[in-house]
């Protein structure tokens, strides 16, 4: 069974090497190729509100991050990226964690999730974008340069999450976890 649950930063060193093979590979994600490993460690797990791992039996199989979109008046809105282990793909991981994704979204009061940058040839992942219900709400021209494909449009998709506006949380609780590891590792814990 795939069990989702928060990335340490012992979880991040396994995972470093899926982060840099999809990241190096340029056809979906629009990060620097020559990131670092602290640099990526930073990015993917430190910054974000969330960071989750999916795996099974104690195999990593991905990771996705939950973060708001935007500060101030736009905070309502999520954003999360996902990236799935070359070995677990084809096994409905992204699915799931996007579901996961959208059950914490709506648990820490975001409204909707927007993904900002969705390379169009990213087939895959459009489509099941889309069967989860996100909308593409805009197309951004020859916005991402593709290892193999050159210039590519990118997709601005978007899913609004709730009906009703959500009582915000208390600030000191949004996050904890990941603030309270923060600090540990600041602290050299």
């Amino acid at each position: 069974m795939i069990h989702i649950r928060p990335m340490t930063p012992d979880d991040f060193d396994r995972f470093w090497p899926t982060f840099q093979a999809i990241v190096q590979a340029r056809e979906t994600y629009a990060f620097d190729p020559a990131l670092s490993f602290e640099q990526a460690r930073q990015l993917w797990l430190e910054l974000p509100l969330h960071t989750l791992l999916a795996e099974e039996d104690g195999e990593l199989l991905g990771s996705y991050y939950l973060k708001a979109n935007a500060a101030g008046p736009g905070a309502h809105v999520g954003n999360c990226g996902y990236m799935v282990c070359e070995q677990a793909r084809g096994r409905g991981v992204a699915r799931l964690m996007c579901e996961h994704s959208q059950k914490l979204a709506r648990q820490e009061g975001f409204l909707a999730l927007q993904f900002n940058s969705v390379v169009a040839s990213n087939e895959v992942a459009v489509a099941l974008w889309h069967k989860l219900g996100f909308e593409t709400v805009g197309r951004l021209p020859k916005a991402y340069r593709h290892a193999r494909l050159g210039l590519v449009d990118c997709l601005v998709m978007y899913k609004w999450l709730a009906d009703e506006p959500v009582v915000e949380k208390p600030p000191l609780l949004i996050g904890r976890k990941n603030i309270e590891a923060r600090v540990s590792r600041r602290r050299g814990r």
